[in-house]
């Protein structure tokens, strides 16, 4: 635990692994005890991969809970081969886009995008220039759409 939060002291991870869980509870989300960040590039090149097939959001709902919920390693590959295969995507696929990198240079020009707005964490929710960090309330990101001049659907006011 302390190497996940170095620097940071004790009350300081407490109220922040509060809040969160807090956040998650209000929208029904589960959310486990974190006590390792793991390397997320090659579950973003996999995730890159899956959105180009049809099981693309049952993979990001299994990957938010392999590592927010259930804490896996989503840094290795056969970790990240079987949360495909437990969706229906091919495992054997999965493992050539990663040992192939195919979708290295799609995840390298969403980090530069990134870089170039100057985002730093994730989430980052941005909306015609402006932009909010962290997991945020439903009304904050509401707010921010507003701001940014976007017009509710007919109906959804």
């Amino acid at each position: 635990m302390q190497k996940l939060f170095a620097g940071r002291s004790a009350d300081d991870v407490a109220a922040s692994q509060a809040r969160m869980r807090g956040l998650m509870a209000q929208e029904g989300l589960p959310y486990g005890e974190r006590t390792h960040t793991y390397n997320s590039r090659l579950a973003q090149e996999l995730g890159k991969w899956a959105d180009t097939q049809e099981q693309g959001a049952a993979f990001h709902d299994a990957m938010f809970h392999a590592y927010f919920v259930t804490g896996q390693n989503i840094a290795r590959i056969d970790t990240l081969v079987q949360i495909a295969e437990s969706v229906g995507l091919s495992a054997a696929e999965a493992r050539a886009v990663l040992s192939e990198r195919r979708f290295k240079a799609a995840v390298d020009a969403d980090w530069q995008r990134a870089h170039d707005y100057g985002i730093t964490g994730v989430p980052t929710f941005v909306a015609n220039g402006r932009g909010v960090v962290g997991a945020q309330p439903y009304e904050t990101l509401e707010r921010l759409l507003h701001i940014a001049g976007a017009q509710p659907r007919d109906g959804q006011e």
